[in-house]
């Protein structure tokens, strides 16, 4: 008989430890506080509790999450991959995950959240070390987990303690390590920001189609731009500082040096994708953005807007800014605090069917 887990795990960013613990208690109140390390929170389940192993956190601020099942420790890594196993009972696997608890800030002095060498040796410690009562996981830890595959979880907490779960795959963080999708920083980027736009991409899987035109808010000094073009967009950078040169000189991008309150709204007309990473309160932001989308000659479809919080109080009125947004006439917005964010979150943001032609009150 295969016991009823009493405990969650869940993985974040460090510093946002206490903006999950708020959201959680506002989605779920009968969760409890646990156990806890920077990156890294428990949650006792209330008694009787019928959660699925596919079950939806919807916490914007974890990164992964899964059921827990106790803190491996043993004498050597084997022993201790061998009471992994334990833990984990008679479970059927079809993939194992191993990754680490963030150590840091995602950029500070270089630290990017990553699955390590040392996961890798672990992994490879829990594949050998598996019963052979077991059904065999999959050895193949460079592709993401199939939809519907139960995955044995395993955080390294701490030197000498992991920390073992499991979870069934769905979306799409839930079926990397962590919610880590491995991307690296390409040489020729001109700044971090690519991480951020590319993850940004690959979450949200806006549909934007090879040869669309993509305003970028924010876009110095071109990180972001870059994996825009990359993907085959023409890009409108609207930034007053400047752009690296190999940005300039790319044939798909344009630069309008100004702040985006002082671009004409009819440079918008034939875009129907927007992007927003701009240093200023998410107020400002959000402001800035609704005095473009909702002027009658404009016609967006589909943005990404990244929300700084500069306070975590912030944190609190997540939910005010999506409702904003929705009641710009978006029906689908979504949040999620990306691994390589800083204190922010991303917002992906679309209609489901063509934007309407709003009439235009000057009768033009």
């Amino acid at each position: 008989m295969i016991d009823v887990p009493q405990f969650i795990f869940v993985t974040c960013q460090v510093g946002a430890e206490l903006a999950v613990k708020r959201e959680a208690a506002r989605r779920h109140p009968g969760f409890r506080p646990a156990y806890s390390r920077p990156g890294f929170l428990t949650f006792k389940l209330p008694e009787g509790h019928e959660l699925a192993d596919d079950f939806k956190l919807r916490c914007v601020f974890a990164r992964s999450h899964g059921f827990a099942l106790g803190g491996a420790r043993g004498e050597s890594p084997a022993e201790m991959a061998r009471e992994a196993w334990r833990l984990f009972g008679e479970r059927s696997c079809n993939r194992i995950h191993v990754w680490p608890r963030d150590l840091a800030s995602p950029g500070h002095r270089g630290f990017e959240p990553a699955v390590t060498d040392e996961c890798r040796q672990v992994r490879e410690l829990l594949w050998k070390n598996r019963p052979a009562t077991a059904i065999a996981p999959t050895d193949d830890d460079t592709s993401p987990a199939r939809r519907g595959e139960l995955v044995l979880d395993c955080v390294l907490v701490d030197p000498g303690q992991w920390w073992i779960g499991f979870h069934r795959a769905r979306g799409f963080a839930s079926r990397w390590p962590g919610g880590l999708i491995g991307l690296q920083l390409p040489a020729d980027a001109v700044s971090r920001a690519w991480l951020k736009m590319e993850e940004a991409l690959r979450w949200s899987r806006l549909p934007i189609p090879s040869g669309a035109r993509v305003a970028e808010i924010g876009s110095a000094p071109g990180g972001a731009s870059q994996a825009l073009l990359a993907r085959g967009f023409f890009v409108t950078g609207i930034d007053p500082a400047e752009m690296a040169p190999v940005v300039l000189e790319h044939p798909r991008f344009r630069h309008i040096r100004r702040r985006a309150i002082q671009v004409r709204r009819r440079e918008f007309r034939k875009i129907r994708w927007l992007t927003a990473d701009m240093n200023v309160a998410p107020k400002y932001t959000l402001d800035v953005v609704e005095g473009i989308v909702t002027h009658p000659e404009v016609r967006v479809r589909g943005m990404l807007l990244t929300l700084k919080l500069f306070d975590w109080e912030f944190a609190d009125q997540l939910p005010e800014y999506l409702a904003r947004i929705r009641s710009w006439g978006y029906e689908v917005v979504r949040a999620r605090q990306l691994c390589h964010n800083h204190q922010e979150v991303c917002v992906a943001i679309m209609r489901r069917g063509r934007p309407a032609v709003r009439p235009n009150p000057r009768g033009k």
